[in-house]
């Protein structure tokens, strides 16, 4: 994002929410504004219950170390799974990703108690993690596998992610198009397990250091309200 403020994304994104009629998720908010700590209580009881449904987003932001990471810190998700999906061979591994022979992307799995933390939100969260105007790259991550994109488990999560990507390009909210690939989920291949947790276990490697800290930095800043406590 070289000509906005995250800032001035995240108020795009909130005013879209409240916009759409997909989903109870505005009427949850209002029901925070008025009574928060009887919410607050809810939230961590509904964090406790091991019985709690849970959903599914797939995101593909560049480089997974970075996507984990950032997502972790937010309230309402239970896990983040970093691993390759949208392309066409099995079972994957992750030299033949970075070599671009395989078509797939490195992407997170995000599992998300949705009465704690909605799609929209995610989405929010997702377009802010990264620049979704390079195509097949995230800085000086380049490849079809650093590209952006969206893999949508069902028609309500494509229907939103189609027209948050609408909107900002009428809105011209970044200096250029979003470029972002929006394509069904199919199949998802968990990574190497040492790609798992990379930045908690690894802080002091020098691309953690020097990529993956700044950004997940300027997220938890982003995000401050929504943060894990």
């Amino acid at each position: 994002m070289k000509s906005i403020k995250m800032l001035n994304v995240v108020n795009f994104f909130f005013l879209c929410c409240f916009a759409l009629p997909f989903s109870s998720c505005g009427q949850g908010a209002a029901k925070a504004n008025t009574n928060e700590k009887s919410t607050n209580k809810t939230i961590a009881k509904k964090q406790s219950n091991s019985a709690v449904k849970t959903e599914t987003a797939t995101f593909a932001a560049g480089c997974f170390w970075c996507v984990e990471e950032q997502f972790k810190q937010l309230q309402g998700v239970v896990s983040v799974t970093s691993g390759y999906t949208g392309g066409t061979t099995e079972n994957p591994t992750y030299e033949e990703v970075s070599a671009g022979n395989t078509n797939h992307a490195e992407a997170c799995n995000i599992v998300f108690n949705p009465a704690v933390i909605s799609y929209k939100e995610l989405l929010e969260a997702f377009f802010v993690a990264h620049d979704p105007t390079q195509l097949n790259r995230q800085g000086n991550d380049v490849g079809t596998h650093y590209r952006s994109a969206v893999f949508y488990h069902n028609k309500e999560q494509k229907q939103l992610t189609e027209f948050y990507i609408d909107q900002l390009n009428k809105k011209k909210a970044y200096d250029k198009p979003v470029v972002t690939q929006v394509a069904p989920f199919k199949k998802f291949y968990n990574a190497e397990e040492y790609h798992q947790n990379y930045y908690e276990n690894n802080p002091n490697q020098a691309y953690c250091r020097l990529v993956v800290k700044p950004k997940v930095d300027k997220f938890r800043k982003t995000f401050s309200e929504k943060l894990k406590q």
